[in-house]
């Protein structure tokens, strides 16, 4: 499917739906087979400097309608990922995204400059994890002055292009995104979780997720994102990953139509399994030959130029 075709910084990816952070981006098998199965490009699980234990189980429970989550970004550490990434390397089968988070502005500087070590094509900042707040405090993606200042220490720290991840439960995003533009950002991840939501178990009179709270995901979420990347689009030059609800391939056209240049994918692998990739692949490219339209490209940032 080459009018599926899309450039990212530089980098060319087959297609334009790649892995998001947090899903099945722990080891160099699992991003090896969502390659296979046909996504575009990897982004890894959100790494720290030194192994991070996140929440205790049960941390996950999802509809058909939205999914909450409250891993809390557990992780085995950066020399841990160094390894799967190099594993990775030696076939490199797509582009790869590091994700890397922090609770403390040291914390970016250590990981951060660890990540020259790994040489992955970009790096995620992931600033913007609803349910860690009890752990770390607000978000650093709550406002532009946190956003920018974490904006500019990763970015002396590292030579990689950087990508900043955004929260949606902000008063104004396309604000925070143009302050991490300025800050030297490379490009923008729009949205992680909304929220934190919380369900309780009536039965026994329980919340449902041990942390009580987790990021809410799903098809839910659909709409905040695409006006989240609309507004994004028209705030900065930098192109953004649009990601939070995608569901099919006319899900994805219409976020990049919004601005989105790639898109993440996370929860359709839970809703739509294996079958996904193809699927809405197969899907996009369908809608793009019935309208005439050469290759996805030509579709960011369209709703735009009404």
């Amino acid at each position: 499917m080459k009018n599926l075709e899309v450039n990212f910084l530089g980098t060319n990816f087959n297609n334009p739906l790649i892995l998001a952070s947090g899903v099945l981006g722990v080891t160099s098998g699992s991003w090896k087979r969502v390659v296979e199965l046909g996504a575009g490009g990897i982004t890894t699980k959100s790494v720290f400097s030194k192994p991070h234990q996140g929440h205790p189980n049960p941390v996950m429970f999802g509809t058909e309608n939205y999914f909450l989550n409250a891993v809390g970004l557990s992780d085995a550490g950066i020399k841990k990922a160094q390894a799967e990434v190099a594993e990775f390397y030696k076939q490199k089968p797509s582009p790869l995204i590091f994700s890397i988070a922090g609770g403390t502005e040291n914390d970016f500087v250590e990981v951060a400059e660890k990540v020259n070590e790994i040489s992955p094509d970009f790096v995620e900042v992931n600033i913007s994890c609803p349910n860690v707040e009890s752990e770390f405090g607000k978000p650093f993606a709550a406002d532009s002055v946190s956003a920018s200042k974490i904006c500019k220490i990763v970015k002396t720290k590292t030579k990689t292009p950087i990508i900043v991840k955004l929260s949606p439960n902000v008063e104004n995003i396309a604000k925070i995104a143009k302050s991490v533009e300025n800050a030297g950002a490379d490009a923008i991840c729009a949205i992680n979780t909304v929220g934190p939501g919380m369900r309780f178990n009536l039965d026994l009179q329980a919340p449902i997720l041990a942390n009580r709270v987790g990021g809410l995901s799903g098809p839910a979420i659909f709409p905040i994102a695409v006006r989240a990347v609309f507004e994004i689009y028209r705030s900065v030059k930098i192109p953004i990953i649009a990601t939070g609800g995608i569901n099919s391939g006319k899900d994805a056209l219409e976020i990049m139509a919004a601005g989105g240049t790639l898109c993440g994918i996370g929860t359709a692998i839970y809703f739509h399994g294996d079958d996904f990739w193809k699927q809405a692949k197969q899907e996009m490219s369908d809608w793009l030959e019935k309208n005439n339209i050469k290759n996805v490209s030509k579709i960011i940032g369209m709703f735009h130029k009404n």
